[in-house]
């Protein structure tokens, strides 16, 4: 395939050239001129980082909306000050704790602490917490609503233009959202299990999991129906090969009941989402991965692709499909791992190798 294959493990040195400067907003996007935060300096921050957070207040005309509105989106920025900004974006359950602040850690604490790939020691690290219908009051939320935030977000720091952003899952779909709309505001696009679109079955098994939850809602128990999603979830998000590797062992009639060897693992996942998690919430950001789909030419920002073998939700041939069609320069990089869609979590050295590889091209292409 050329300087478009993809490789297993290394970058293969791929560099592209940028695009042509677009407008600075589409989509009625205005956004405020100061965010509207106090930016305050953690005693705690992890070896010695500056950490500030706010708020930034800007219009927003939604996907499926019908009318613009005032927003205000939560923001976290790690980092030195003169440090080259990285913006870094996770799965509907990602907020913009990515780092460790105030001695709790972050949802990728492994990439951002000392000597990771984004340590924010190194890196200006930029997150903040997605967009719902609710917040939106609209029909439902797109991932180009949630460019468009992070467009804002950039707008109300005085931040013209990424050294890179990294999404992984449904951020990797919000960052091609992001490439597609605001070229020019970004040096590279690192997306790791996230396509141009959702996956026929993953969407399917999505479909189910939110009917759980609808019907939990109307019998007055909420909390149930989303342990039961998200225990479902689960299954998707790991790859049978884990699972028969942790879980081989044979069912138990107890009391009753069968019970299978998986059970307790995931009563515990279930039990630990719904103590953090809101289930109108997750249904509205579960059906925006659904509603994502765009043109892969429309995206005209050189990318790293990076997906799992095993993952079951993106599967590599739809990266490959990416990657084929993308407007830019492109590399596709594929991990071998037990751990299915969510191995961007769990392999920490192999990925880091791929985003420094990916941070040091963003480089090249300033």
């Amino acid at each position: 395939m050329g300087g478009r294959g993809w490789s297993a493990l290394r970058a293969s040195g791929v560099r592209g050239t940028g695009s042509p400067e677009p407008p600075m907003s589409l989509l009625d996007l205005q956004p405020a001129r100061h965010a509207l935060a106090q930016s305050t300096t953690s005693a705690s921050a992890p070896h010695d980082s500056d950490l500030h957070e706010g708020e930034a207040r800007l219009w927003l005309r939604p996907a499926h909306g019908h009318e613009a509105r005032a927003l205000r989106v939560a923001w976290r920025l790690h980092g030195p000050a003169a440090a080259p900004v990285i913006a870094v974006l996770g799965g509907i359950s990602a907020d913009r704790q990515v780092a460790d602040a105030a001695g709790q850690p972050g949802w990728w604490q492994t990439q951002t602490a000392r000597d990771g790939a984004l340590d924010v020691a190194r890196w200006r690290v930029l997150s903040f917490d997605w967009l719902d219908a609710e917040s939106l009051a609209a029909d439902a939320v797109d991932s180009r609503d949630q460019a468009q935030a992070l467009a804002g977000v950039l707008d109300a720091l005085g931040i013209a233009r990424l050294h890179a952003l990294v999404g992984a899952s449904y951020g990797a779909m919000v960052g091609l959202a992001f490439a597609a709309q605001f070229p020019a505001r970004l040096r590279r696009l690192i997306a790791i299990a996230g396509a141009h679109r959702a996956h026929p079955q993953a969407a399917a098994l999505r479909a189910v999991q939110r009917g759980i939850v609808r019907l939990a809602l109307d019998s007055g128990d909420a909390a149930r129906g989303l342990a039961l999603a998200r225990q479902l979830a689960m299954i998707g998000y790991r790859s049978p090969r884990e699972l028969a590797r942790r879980f081989d062992a044979p069912a138990v009639l107890a009391a009753g009941r069968v019970r299978v060897a998986a059970e307790d693992w995931l009563e515990g996942a279930g039990a630990r989402f719904v103590q953090r998690f809101d289930a109108r919430r997750f249904l509205a950001l579960s059906e925006s991965i659904d509603l994502h789909a765009l043109d892969p030419a429309a995206v005209r920002v050189p990318t790293t692709l990076i997906g799992f073998s095993t993952d079951q939700l993106v599967p590599v041939a739809d990266l490959c499909a990416l990657q084929r069609g993308l407007g830019a320069p492109c590399e596709l990089h594929v991990l071998d791992s037990d751990y299915g869609h969510d191995a961007f979590l769990k392999e920490t050295a192999a990925l880091g190798a791929l985003l420094r590889a990916a941070l040091v091209q963003a480089a090249g292409h300033a």
